[in-house]
């Protein structure tokens, strides 16, 4: 059987896209988790939706599966006594619940080409942290769940700029301790 030169071109072309579309969902692609954290120094103990009970020891982060909607947790100390019955609503595909009610911080990094990053970040009000200032207004969270940032506490920010046309951000959580670090070499000021 003789294949014509267009239906060549045709399976070649498929083969391609089918094969960017596989590297991009392998490799590319961001994952959307729902994280528990806990930078205590304690082990919590948590059930989500009346579902498996969880335990989370001190510095851990561990992926659970939520809904979108109104969630559950149940939050045990390490005695098992319980802590706090609480719910929070889900909007977003990621999200961090901060089973401690430690500070966090959520930053936002400017992106694209001909930018003026310093006057972007000195024109935003300053956060102080510990009785110093932080420019670019990192945000204080120290609810029990938020969902309010593009880049959760296991994920870097993008090393490469993927759209070259505009000037965009992302948001970033990060626990206290790591904001610090990053901020020291981020910000050389």
């Amino acid at each position: 059987m003789k294949i014509s030169a267009s239906t060549k071109g045709l399976l070649i072309s498929l083969f391609t896209v089918i094969a960017a579309f596989g590297i991009y969902f392998l490799f590319l692609a961001k994952k959307n988790t729902f994280l528990v954290d806990n930078p205590s120094s304690n082990t919590f103990y948590f059930k989500i939706n009346e579902g498996k009970e969880g335990i989370i020891a001190a510095g851990q982060t561990v992926e659970v599966d939520l809904e979108k909607g109104k969630n559950q947790i149940k939050v045990f100390d390490a005695q098992k006594k319980l802590l706090y019955d609480s719910a929070f609503q889900v909007n977003k595909i990621r999200g961090l619940i901060n089973i401690a009610h430690q500070d966090y911080y959520i930053n936002e990094q400017f992106y694209g080409y001909n930018l003026n990053k310093d006057s972007l970040i000195t024109s935003r009000k300053a956060t102080e942290i510990d009785g110093k200032n932080y420019v670019n207004a990192p945000k204080l969270f120290n609810q029990l769940y938020t969902d309010d940032f593009y880049y959760n506490t296991n994920e870097d920010y993008d090393k490469v700029i993927k759209n070259v046309q505009k000037v965009e951000s992302r948001s970033k959580i990060f626990r206290k301790q790591d904001f610090l670090a990053y901020y020291k070499e981020y910000y050389k000021f």
